[in-house]
């Protein structure tokens, strides 16, 4: 597993596509969980990157934060609404842990405050959810072919050009 900073050190075209799509979509994802019966269930989520942890947190109670407390697996993946991915096109999986760092949820609920004027100052988080990545792609068009870029911890990137 890696952590985002290690995530985006080891796999820097498919990270800089995520954050690029992330920014444009205003940080809208889709999320995908495991239902208690085993099927997916895919949420849209807001995720953010900070202090070099890729963060899942939301409203608390939800379906998709119950899906995560009891399979912490997910796959993420940035919102499209090309269907010739020009942009680009990225999916995230990993896992999530709840990391109840109280001082942390606060450095985070100020950041949050100061960049979007969102004020979650002084509540508590609980889940709050850092991501651990087990592996990653991006999809982008290269002169008509499709290039799928894989990435796994410790292995870098490999590119797969389709025609």
């Amino acid at each position: 597993m890696a952590t985002w900073s290690e995530f985006v050190e080891e796999a820097p075209r498919v990270s800089e596509i995520f954050q690029r799509r992330h920014a444009a979509t205003g940080n809208l994802c889709l999320l995908a969980t495991v239902r208690a019966d085993g099927s997916p269930r895919i949420s849209p989520i807001e995720p953010r990157v900070f202090e070099g942890r890729l963060l899942l947190v939301g409203m608390p109670h939800t379906t998709k934060f119950a899906d995560l407390a009891r399979d912490g697996r997910f796959c993420l993946h940035t919102a499209t609404v090309d269907p010739h991915v020009g942009e680009g096109d990225v999916k995230l999986f990993g896992t999530v842990r709840d990391d109840q760092d109280r001082a942390l949820h606060q450095r985070f609920a100020n950041a949050l405050f100061a960049e979007s004027g969102f004020d979650l100052r002084g509540q508590e988080f609980d889940p709050f959810y850092v991501a651990e990545l087990t592996g990653g792609s991006s999809v982008t068009i290269d002169d008509g072919a499709l290039l799928v870029t894989i990435w796994k911890p410790g292995e870098g990137e490999r590119v797969v050009r389709k025609s």
